[in-house]
């Protein structure tokens, strides 16, 4: 079957007759082609979202939790074609995709158990006769729009509590990676019809469409600042509540007791990631003084040691960048740094033994300060700045002069170093000698830039319910501080 969009329980090609060409970074070749939704298309999905709202609302909590177990179990099963699938059209070496699959699944089984077990609370009441009870209720119909470096975490995190909190969905992957997520519509064929919907297109045709629509209630968004804050316009006249994670400008401080023997694969893993394609991707190092020299050295060697190549090839280390335009703007990063004065140490370049692909190589620069686009532009690529600090107080300093406040990093084994790191660092996420761990029960989102809201835990749940509180005096009387209303 060709990919098509998923919209109230059935396949559809939609309305507008064209395709969108998939194309696979790591060759350039066509993957495959998926339909290019309309305005049309849109209305469909918000349709049949909005007419499953009622009857899912009331589905009791249990026979949800069971639906979003399936989906975990028909992924795990499916763990290998998901991610052969992932790597064609993301880039991602295959072992990164099957670990992207194992952590979706987990999501899902996690909202299953938390949505089951919790819709509120009962709170103190002001008189013996009075009930006071606060309520979680969904806000029906969810806008979840997902990029492309992790396209079915990313959509997990997003899907998953909104159909535990009992909304229904319209979900747009990127266009660039839209095969996973339209494969995925048969994980949720057990679902009623309506219940999630899939529509797959450009932002400018249905993106916005989907935005604007006034039965969408809530917009679930992962992407770039420029256009978070472009959604963030858009509906303001209407006052739809927004979940916006907007990327970050992440530091990682490796203070002067670290183990570099953990220390220097710990950042480069934190660095080059999915080639650096992480919302959380380090981007600034900062390292002491006393022991720059010697981490310098070994994390050039180690970063010039990567194997760059297809992610389908199982010897690969690190994927391509995802396309063309994405690639030249790290290219323009590092050209810019170079000629304010840094030093490319290794990489700084597109590989010259891969000739087609959207490659380059892992690039460690030193010489570098704030007024760089390098240390203060979102990158997205595999770039690995270092400077160096003096005392603690510096290396604070540095990691919060950013406009963004995603997530942070600190090697130390010193606990005193570790308690002001998250007391005073300015971000959502702070990690201490375990760089990039994620945790379903954790809440994940940033400080300033980096958005609003959060994904993951208990917060990731209210995030799609709305409170209600409610009290009840079932006695009925009059009261003494009606005066002088209840005497008339």
């Amino acid at each position: 079957m060709p990919y098509q969009m998923w919209i109230n329980g059935a396949y559809t090609a939609g309305h507008s007759g064209k395709v969108i060409e998939v194309h696979n970074p790591a060759t350039e070749e066509i993957v495959d082609t998926v339909p290019a939704g309309n305005a049309a298309d849109v209305e469909d999905t918000v349709v049949a979202a909005q007419a499953a709202f009622p009857a899912w609302k009331k589905l009791p909590a249990g026979q949800k939790a069971e639906m979003l177990h399936e989906v975990a179990h028909k992924l795990t099963e499916r763990t290998e074609e998901f991610a052969r699938l992932l790597t064609l059209e993301g880039g991602k070496p295959l072992i990164e995709n099957r670990d992207e699959m194992g952590w979706s699944a987990a999501c899902f089984r996690y909202y299953a158990e938390i949505g089951r077990n919790t819709r509120g609370r009962v709170i103190p009441s002001v008189e013996e006769s009075q009930l006071a009870m606060v309520l979680k209720e969904p806000y029906g119909v969810v806008a979840a729009i997902v990029p492309w470096n992790y396209p079915i975490l990313l959509m997990a995190w997003k899907v998953a509590p909104a159909l535990a909190a009992g909304n229904t969905v319209v979900l747009k992957p990127s266009e660039m990676t839209p095969l996973s997520t339209l494969l995925f519509a048969e994980l949720f064929a057990h679902f009623p019809p309506g219940v999630i919907n899939i529509i797959s297109g450009y932002g400018s045709e249905c993106g916005e469409p989907l935005i604007l629509d006034p039965r969408v209630r809530v917009i679930a968004f992962t992407g770039s600042l420029a256009t978070g804050q472009r959604i963030a316009q858009l509906v303001a006249p209407q006052m739809k509540k927004l979940h916006l994670e907007l990327g970050g400008k992440d530091a990682f401080i490796v203070a002067e007791d670290a183990n570099l023997d953990i220390a220097v694969p710990g950042v480069a893993w934190a660095a080059l990631l999915n080639a650096g394609q992480v919302c959380t991707s380090t981007e600034r190092v900062y390292v002491h003084e006393s022991i720059a020299p010697t981490f310098i050295e070994r994390i050039t060697e180690y970063a010039r040691g990567l194997r760059l190549g297809p992610g389908i090839e199982p010897d690969t280390d690190m994927g391509p960048i995802i396309g063309a335009r994405y690639r030249e703007k790290i290219e323009m990063q590092v050209a810019a740094a170079q000629s304010q004065g840094a030093r490319i140490l290794t990489g700084g370049r597109r590989p010259p033994h891969l000739e087609r692909g959207y490659f380059y190589e892992p690039t460690v620069l030193t010489n570098v300060n704030h007024r760089m686009a390098i240390m203060s532009e979102e990158t997205f690529g595999p770039t690995i700045p270092i400077m160096t600090y003096r005392s603690f107080d510096e290396a604070i300093a540095l990691a919060n002069d950013s406009k963004y406040g995603l997530g942070a990093n600190l090697y130390t084994y010193d606990p005193l170093k570790a308690k002001r790191f998250f007391e005073e660092v300015e971000a959502g996420t702070l990690w201490i000698n375990d760089p990039l761990t994620d945790n379903d029960a954790g809440p994940f989102g940033g400080f300033k830039m980096s958005g609003m809201g959060r994904e993951l835990g208990e917060e990731g749940l209210d995030e799609f319910r709305e409170t209600k509180h409610v009290h009840w005096d079932f006695e009925g009387g009059l009261k003494s501080w009606w005066y002088p209303y209840g005497n008339k």
